[in-house]
């Protein structure tokens, strides 16, 4: 595959069901004006059929492709979708057949993602279901979310580690049980937790200061593992996969 920058593939089982690394700010697909130089795979993307497509190098020895043999054309079919700014595991199928199991299978909420977000602050207790109503507006291809709206969003939340220093940062983990635009950026923000170098939804001020102390300026949200079980062709199959969290989450904990 033709990865983008920095994009590690991390898993991949015998049906063709991928989970690829992505750093942050990288984009999942390209936007429709261009952005393939800094995309999960340098490769034009159908927007409409929602894959990748690109022709695969013709094997030593076998000639140069012609219009009687052209080069073979390999389709990859994006799964879900990261924010640019947002780092970690991203799933694509290698068929479309498998790429309309897989979605059914986000469909009805049978896929557990786990994230983990460095956060400024400290939650009041170790463990808490988060329950918000929210509201998502798209316009000029921006998505703002905000609250007070009348779509439900979930996520179980625990402390990880509270950090040391003047940074008063802690590492959380976060396990959203629906799939809103922005939900966990937002739902930390509403509770006084914003996640660090977040730019719409988070303290602008303590973002500047701790890009200082720091050096980053990425914001600080990473998802970290998915699981599920899916049935393809008659076979059950279990997926896991893990991104690494990046080292510097780690460096004020």
């Amino acid at each position: 595959m033709p990865l983008g920058p920095g994009v590690q593939l991390l898993q991949r089982d015998a049906n063709g069901l991928v989970a690829l690394g992505k750093p942050a700010g990288v984009l999942s697909h390209p936007n429709e004006d261009g952005g393939e130089s800094r995309s999960l795979l340098r490769a034009r993307y159908d927007m409409k059929g929602e894959y990748f497509e690109w022709q695969r190098p013709v094997a030593e020895g076998t000639g140069a492709p012609s219009e009687e043999t052209p080069a073979p054309v390999f389709r990859l079919w994006l799964l879900n979708r990261l924010d640019s700014a947002t780092s970690g595991v991203i799933l694509a199928a290698t068929s479309e057949a498998l790429a309309s199991a897989i979605r059914t299978q986000f469909r009805q909420k049978r896929v557990r993602k786990v994230y983990h977000a460095l956060v400024f602050g400290k939650p009041r207790l170790p463990s808490e279901l988060w329950r918000d109503r929210l509201s998502v507006r798209r316009t000029g291809g921006h998505v703002r979310t905000g609250a007070g709206g009348g779509i439900p969003a979930e996520s179980r939340v625990s402390a990880v580690r509270t950090g040391r220093g003047h940074a008063r940062v802690s590492l959380l983990k976060l396990e959203p049980l629906t799939g809103r635009s922005h939900q966990l950026r937002v739902q930390c923000a509403r509770r006084g937790l914003p996640i660090v170098g977040d730019q719409t939804y988070g303290d602008f001020a303590r973002n500047r200061e701790f890009s200082r102390l720091s050096g980053h300026k990425r914001l600080f949200l990473h998802s970290l593992e998915t699981s599920f079980e899916y049935i393809y062709r008659g076979g059950e199959t279990r997926f896991f996969a893990k991104a690494a969290l990046p080292p510097e989450f780690e460096e004020f904990l």
